[in-house]
């Protein structure tokens, strides 16, 4: 399934009030959930399971909505611009394990220079500056899995 259609799933469900949504292409599956931060392929051969009863929430929707949300707890915006991972995947510093990161901290960086890539379901994506600067702190390691919206980069702004 195409990381494109997984992420306007994702969008779909951020803008609706739906809590649990699940696509079938082929043999292909992803099922996207509000209550998890994993978007996870799986097999078409399962056994349906009984399901469980639902208790009433003890809690406001509202809260838990606010649980659901992805908004980093870190907040690194009083350093510089920061940069949030469009994705939820595998996050690598350098284009292979030989070759040296695609940034160092100190360095320069240009809108549009590739900084890292996320590696989701198997696809290597590739994420891009937005922004001309200086880097100021990588805030993840290298082969690290990371969250959509999670704080990667800070960057000084030049």
């Amino acid at each position: 399934m195409d990381i494109r259609k997984v992420k306007k799933l994702i969008e779909l469900l951020e803008e609706s009030g739906i809590a649990e949504i699940e696509i079938h292409e082929g043999e292909e599956s992803v099922r996207i959930s509000r209550g998890s931060t994993l978007v996870a392929p799986q097999a078409t051969h399962s056994v349906p399971q009984p399901a469980a009863p639902v208790a009433p929430p003890s809690e406001p929707v509202k809260a838990h909505l606010a649980v659901a949300d992805n908004t980093p707890s870190n907040d690194y915006s009083g350093e510089g611009h920061v940069i949030n991972s469009p994705m939820v995947g595998i996050f690598y510093s350098s284009p292979s394990p030989e070759e040296p990161a695609f940034i160092g901290k100190g360095e320069a960086v240009k809108s549009g220079e590739v900084i890292c890539i996320i590696e989701a379901m198997k696809i290597m994506n590739q994420i891009e500056a937005d922004i001309d600067g200086k880097l100021l702190r990588v805030l993840v390691e290298n082969g690290e899995a990371v969250e959509y919206g999670q704080p990667l980069f800070v960057i000084e702004i030049s």
